[in-house]
């Protein structure tokens, strides 16, 4: 296997556990809360969307999907279009509510299919480019890959947590 398909096999893992936690789901359940400073199903959903389509696309040089095609003003959030979620308040985690979790799963597929466009493409030799100097080491792009997969897969993991919290509590 080479690292363009373990790339590429580790997001489809992303892709699949998104949708194993929100499929189903009613806009009121996705916006549960366990308390009111945690976050919901929609807010982690969208959040970790937003930073892999953030992230993809500076590495890609790429305009980002949310922007590209329209799904900023499907979302219709009171942020700025920049906005991925990044130490957002309490009260900004309850501005992310969504009608169905169609919407969260439409954008999540479409940045997993530019995710996907970009990553089959590269090789080993495309690992080691620097793509961020603000870090001490300096980040590579596997760095940065390896990070969002990282952190895609510990919020899908939180949503699904919360998904089985309201399905004890529905049922």
């Amino acid at each position: 296997m080479s690292s363009s398909e373990l790339l590429v096999d580790a997001f489809d893992r992303v892709r699949e556990t998104v949708h194993q936690a929100v499929d189903g789901l009613s806009a009121e359940q996705l916006a549960f809360r366990v308390d009111d400073e945690a976050n919901s199903i929609a807010w982690l959903v969208w959040h970790l969307t937003r930073v892999q389509d953030d992230h993809i696309a500076d590495v890609a040089g790429t305009e980002q999907v949310w922007t590209a095609d329209s799904w900023f003003e499907r979302f219709d959030l009171p942020f700025e279009p920049s906005a991925t979620g990044y130490g957002h308040s309490p009260k900004e985690v309850a501005q992310v509510r969504v009608d169905s979790a169609d919407l969260l799963t439409g954008y999540h597929d479409a940045v997993h299919q530019a995710t996907v466009a970009y990553v089959a493409g590269l090789g080993d030799e495309d690992l080691p480019r620097v793509v961020d100097e603000a870090w001490d080491p300096p980040v590579t792009l596997a760095v940065r890959l390896v990070s969002v997969i990282n952190d895609d897969l510990q919020h899908a993991g939180q949503a699904a947590f919360i998904r089985g919290v309201v399905e004890r509590r529905t049922s």
